[in-house]
């Protein structure tokens, strides 16, 4: 069978404390081969947020050799402000082995600057600034509307774990994806602003087949205010799901996960909780920056709310957490 992504396999959940956690190997963080499938595709995703939990944004590279082409996302985010996007979904694919690339009004470059220990990013873009950030759902041909804005990341995703303990690199095991949990510090530009950054996020990379298209899911990954950093998925009408939860020996698993969001309009959450374990957290939106996703050959749409939320254990701890949901047509 082809090796899928967590989006889209089904995989055999084993009970909580029976299966040991894997490890990524440096060798995963490159390029990978293709299957040949039409919708096979190679993902990193690196997301942030400052120390308040104010503001942030998320930055994915997917690569489609299938497609010849790659998507890329630049989304910036803060409260009470607008939502600035770089969407580009027909920029060509980089020269391998670099993560380069440049469209219209667009480069960007993912650096593997040690492998599961340091990770760079660079752009220089023009984004769109918009107040109402469910106008990406509602964008025509012509892309989004909205003000022109300079934007440009110099930043570093460094692994948020002691290196004598571990493992800091979490590997689904079940699926070829691992994700790390990350100090992340730069800078960002957005039009006259230079802003930087001491915070927090996670990075992760995957590879396989992603349809946006079939599956719905929750992902959901942040850090509390001691320090302790979390992540789980669940993909919608299956039970339990997985994760992780940080001690200071590692990243332990966990496979009991239950997303219960409380949609508002156009889909996107105006409160829910998610269960880890036994730990409950409950979040509450900051700010917003979803895409519309279509379906290369047949144009079915998936929106994909993706925000910035606050989070409070049920033991009263408090933090900060990005979270998205795949809504596919179907669901």
């Amino acid at each position: 069978m082809p090796t899928r992504s967590p989006c889209t396999a089904r995989p055999t959940v084993p009970p909580a404390g029976t299966e040991p956690m894997h490890e990524a190997a440096p060798v995963d963080e490159r390029w990978h081969e293709s299957d040949g499938q039409r919708l096979w595709n190679e993902s990193y995703y690196l997301d942030w947020f400052d120390p308040e939990g104010r503001a942030g944004g998320y930055v994915r590279l997917g690569l489609y050799p299938e497609l010849g082409v790659s998507w890329f996302w630049c989304c910036l985010v803060e409260e009470g402000g607008p939502t600035v996007f770089v969407v580009e979904h027909e920029a060509p694919l980089p020269l391998k082995p670099g993560l380069e690339i440049r469209a219209s009004g667009l480069w960007a470059d993912l650096i593997i600057e040690a492998p599961l220990d340091h990770f760079s990013v660079g752009v220089e873009a023009f984004g769109v600034a918009v107040d109402d950030p469910t106008e990406a759902y509602r964008a025509g041909p012509g892309g989004l509307r909205g003000d022109r804005v300079p934007v440009g990341l110099d930043l570093g995703w460094e692994t948020d774990g002691d290196p004598s303990g571990g493992p800091w690199a979490f590997h689904y095991g079940v699926a070829s994806r691992y994700e790390i949990p990350c100090r992340v510090v730069g800078e960002v530009l957005v039009g006259d602003r230079r802003i930087e950054l001491d915070g927090w996020g996670q990075r992760d990379h995957s590879w396989g087949v992603r349809d946006w298209w079939a599956d719905g899911w929750t992902w959901f990954s942040g850090r509390l205010e001691d320090g302790e950093r979390f992540h789980a998925v669940q993909v919608v009408g299956r039970d339990g799901g997985i994760g992780y939860r940080s001690s200071p020996d590692g990243l332990a698993a966990e496979y009991r996960v239950a997303s219960v969001p409380n949609l508002g309009p156009e889909g996107i959450p105006v409160s829910g909780s998610v269960e880890l374990g036994d730990l409950r957290l409950d979040y509450e939106p900051v700010a917003w920056a979803p895409l519309l996703l279509t379906h290369p050959d047949d144009g079915r749409q998936s929106r994909f709310p993706r925000g910035l939320v606050s989070v409070r254990a049920d033991d009263g701890r408090t933090g900060h957490a990005w979270l998205e949901l795949n809504q596919p047509p179907t669901h």
